[in-house]
């Protein structure tokens, strides 16, 4: 029971640690995500363009805009069929001519309201105004009026001079309004359904007709303790002066947004002159509602609608027409429950818009290719009109010129200062690049120029230049996307690392600069290095991978010259960084003047190396490798050496690194190996010499990860006529441990050609006898670090003997290196070591001497 409880605790306690893990993990993601450069960019674009956007729709800038929209959504939205609840009597231009009287008479008008009152219409609205008497028959036209069903119409006006009475003699109760209001374009939207000027309420004529229909069906109208108009159970909310796409709007008075019930069919219209002829059917009268109005152009009594824009031939609406649509609409959703516009808050219009904004920040922010943002924001822009389109379905009217606008806005600012940010920052880490770096080390350098030193003589800043080692290993054996990963996880390490006083920034593809301010002595610099060095040796977890690097760094002081430039300050830098990683890497050194001619010489070097590949001035040297029980010579190692035109000798410790660096030792590989295989079998047909003689060669990393190496040596002993295995390759043992799988399978590939394979300096590498005995090598080769110390006393006699017994057992022959005493010879000979090299025998000889000693048939034991 003891031993279970222990384990469940102990379950508990990594169940629990792993969740605190996990919320450590996603909480510094979160702190990342708010301070990240992609945020601030969003929020800073889109609540910018959004404070445009709604500066402008305040002072009503994007009204027209919006009224327009409004307009095609209406023409767009089906229409609805005919409200048989009304009949509308219109004047038309015929009927003007038959009367061949404009206005018509009393007569007339009283002869229509008499036929239609046979016929037991609900209510009769007089949409002509009649404020003086035109004979004849205004009696008869008094005594019609005087039907409590029939409802007159006035105009108020916005002056006493413009108003325009009803007939005197008719009760207020039968009077209404005229109730077309016109948005500042000119276009009726909008129902006035009724205004107060202080002492009276004054209903619309519209609403008059719908309200006499709706009492006689019992339904009530009251204006609820809200102030809202309510008709039955149906509420009629009061529209605002922000409400949906207005801004500017005149909304005095109780209104509501007009819902057009058709363009042309919204009710059935009959002429005058059917009526007074009894051409109507009576049931399209009984129980209805009659409005009698004038239709004829010429009356010009004609409005623009919503459906102006869109419709040829039908430009305008009369003015009975629209009333007649104002009527159905209060009567559709009183009676048939058809919903009315409704309209969003305004703070929640606002959150619309912003929302929009921010959308159109994240596409230009992260979209980089233009066609794609192009076509991205053209499906966001259908998105939003689709949305829009179908809120208005559902009788919503909300803002889409606004939220596109400011989507646009936004994207356009969010692109434009992705441009601006990558002009100066590295798109991989967000840091900022090169010329930023520049630039704040400019100001710096001015500010120190204007100011003396420091009484003690201290500096200002410092800069640093740091590399990460061994980056190019990573990038090619786990892929660059795991390097880009190992490179944005440093750059987030080495910044949190920092103070936010210091500048960070990515200076090369694994190169990274930090401009050190306020930091006045070089112990502090050499401090804040070896801070960053203890931080990036720490292991980094990408994809499941556990990945271990360091960072070589150099560090430069500001200098007091005047004319000293931020280039020469961040070269000085690199330079001392160079000179970390050319003493071992993982260091920091910093800059000395002297540092700055190895430099110049470094580089002068590498275009020399460049021109001496192309020209050939390169040759090899052959130093013997000796059996060591007959003394003969077993054959030759290869080794490249440099003749300078100018500079006569340089040294293989000194190009060969240089060649590794730059990649140029593929090149000078391929050209040794060649020519070593053309000298090897030369010497083979002129001395007529057992084939057994073998030339061995060093192959570096770079030549032995080469994908064509194979190809490259089966080719070039198809060329020479050289045996496989008279041509022997030597790997050191760090290139064969580098990736092991990969290494055995070019090992393979180059024991099929029945070459000879070495492990070279073995001893100081890091193999295990878990892969070495997999290696489908025929030689292990002693470092001469070992067999140089066998003479003293230590172990290193007894490692050799230790390698030689590894080797052996493992059916291989051994090489020792660096053989320069007899002692040492005679050690070799005891531990039954089968080869030595080293200059007890002979230095590298050039060509023609290692033809002399071949034709001497010198034998190394009898000297």
């Amino acid at each position: 029971m003891g031993v279970n409880s222990a384990e469940k605790t102990s379950k508990s306690l990594v169940s629990a640690s792993t969740v605190l893990q996990y919320l450590c993990k996603g909480w510094r993601r979160g702190i990342g995500l708010i301070f990240s450069t992609e945020l601030k960019v969003i929020l800073i674009t889109s609540l910018t363009t959004s404070g445009l956007v709604l500066g402008i729709r305040q002072v009503g800038g994007l009204q027209p805009a919006e009224l327009l929209v409004f307009d095609r959504m209406m023409q767009l939205k089906p229409d609805q069929n005919p409200d048989s609840r009304l009949l509308v009597v219109g004047i038309n231009e015929a009927d003007i001519r038959t009367q061949n009287h404009w206005p018509l008479s009393d007569h007339v008008i009283a002869k229509t309201l008499a036929r239609l009152q046979q016929y037991k219409p609900q209510v009769i609205g007089l949409d002509i105004f009649r404020d003086i008497a035109i004979a004849p028959g205004h009696g008869s036209l008094q005594a019609q009026l005087q039907a409590p069903n029939v409802i007159a119409i006035n105009y108020l006006g916005n002056t006493e001079d413009e108003h325009i009475p009803a007939p005197p003699y008719l009760p207020q109760a039968q009077v209404g309004f005229s109730d077309l209001v016109s948005d500042p374009d000119g276009v009726v939207r909008r129902n006035l359904m009724f205004v107060s000027d202080g002492t009276a309420t004054h209903t619309s004529f519209a609403l008059k007709l719908a309200l006499y229909y709706l009492r006689e069906r019992q339904v009530p109208a009251q204006l609820t303790e809200a102030g809202e108009f309510q008709v039955g159970k149906t509420v009629f909310a009061k529209l605002r002066a922000t409400a949906g796409g207005y801004q500017t709007a005149d909304t005095a008075g109780y209104q509501i947004l007009l819902n057009y019930r058709s363009a042309s069919n919204a009710v059935r219209v009959v002429s005058l002159q059917q009526v007074l002829q009894g051409k109507v059917d009576p049931d399209w009268v009984k129980d209805k509602i009659v409005l009698i109005g004038v239709t004829a152009p010429s009356a010009k009594d004609l409005h623009y609608t919503p459906y102006s824009s869109g419709k040829q031939g039908n430009l305008q609406m009369s003015g009975v027409v629209i009333h007649a649509q104002m009527v159905s609409q209060v009567l559709s959703a009183v009676l048939d429950g058809q919903p009315l516009f409704w309209f969003w808050l305004d703070w929640v219009e606002i959150a619309w818009i912003v929302s929009w904004a921010v959308v159109g920040s994240i596409l230009g922010w992260q979209i980089r290719h233009w066609l794609v943002l192009g076509l991205g924001g053209g499906v966001v822009l259908g998105i939003l009109v689709g949305i829009g389109s179908g809120i208005f379905v559902h009788m919503g009217w909300v803002p889409m010129i606004a939220p596109a606008l400011a989507m646009m806005l936004a994207g356009g600012s969010a692109v434009a200062y992705r441009v601006f940010h990558y002009t100066f920052h590295d798109a991989l880490t967000g840091l900022p690049n090169r010329a930023l770096f520049l630039q704040h080390l400019n100001r710096l350098i001015r500010r120190q120029n204007r100011f003396t030193r420091n009484g003690n003589g201290q500096t200002n800043f410092a800069v640093l230049f740091l590399d990460l080692d061994r980056f190019k290993v990573v990038n090619d054996n786990l892929g660059h996307e795991i390097g880009d990963q190992l490179l944005i996880c440093t750059s987030q390490r080495l910044k949190r690392s920092l103070s936010p006083s210091h500048t960070l920034a990515r200076v090369g593809g694994d190169e990274f600069a930090v401009l050190l301010k306020g930091v006045s002595n070089l112990k502090r610099a050499t401090a804040i290095a070896s801070q960053l060095q203890q931080e990036m040796a720490l292991p980094f977890w990408i994809q499941d991978q556990e990945i271990f690097t360091s960072v070589s760094v150099g560090i430069a002081l500001s200098q007091t010259e005047s004319d000293h430039q931020p280039e020469d300050l961040l070269r000085d830098a690199h330079t001392a960084m160079y000179q970390a990683k050319a003493l071992g890497k993982a260091r920091q050194e910093v800059f000395a003047t002297g540092m700055r001619i190895q430099v110049v010489r470094r580089l002068q070097l590498e275009t020399d190396l460049r021109r001496a590949i192309e020209q050939q001035e390169f040759q090899l040297h052959y130093q013997p490798i000796v059996a060591l029980e007959t003394g003969r010579t077993a054959g030759f190692e290869a080794l490249v050496r440099w003749q300078h035109p100018q500079n006569g000798f340089i040294s293989p410790a000194e190009f060969i690194p240089v060649a590794e660096e730059t990649g140029l030792i593929v090149p000078l590989g391929q050209w040794v190996i060649r020519m070593a295989c053309q000298q090897i079998k030369q010497w083979q047909t002129e001395f007529k010499l057992d084939s057994a003689l073998m030339m061995s060669v060093n192959l570096s990393g770079q030549q032995f990860t080469q994908p064509d190496l194979v190809e490259f040596i089966e080719e070039t002993l198809a060329a020479t006529g050289l045996e496989g295995h008279s041509l022997k390759l030597e790997i050191t043992e760090s290139v064969a441990m580098n990736n092991v799988e990969s290494a055995i399978a070019m090992l393979a590939r180059l024991k099929a050609l029945n070459l000879q394979l070495s492990i070279d300096d073995f001893g100081t590498g890091y193999s295990s006898l878990s892969y070495l005995y997999r290696f489908p090598v025929d030689t292990l080769k002693i470092d001469r670090s070992f067999v140089s110390q066998m003479d003293a006393a230590g172990d290193d006699a007894a490692i050799v003997q230790t390698i030689v017994g590894l080797a052996h057992s493992l059916n291989m022959n051994v090489v020792a290196e660096g053989v320069e005493t007899a002692t040492q010879l005679a050690r070799l000979q005891t531990m039954r070591c089968e080869y030595g090299q080293g200059y007890f025998f002979s230095k590298p000889l050039p060509v023609q001497r290692a033809r002399d000693l071949l034709a001497a048939r010198t034998c190394w034991l009898e000297r």
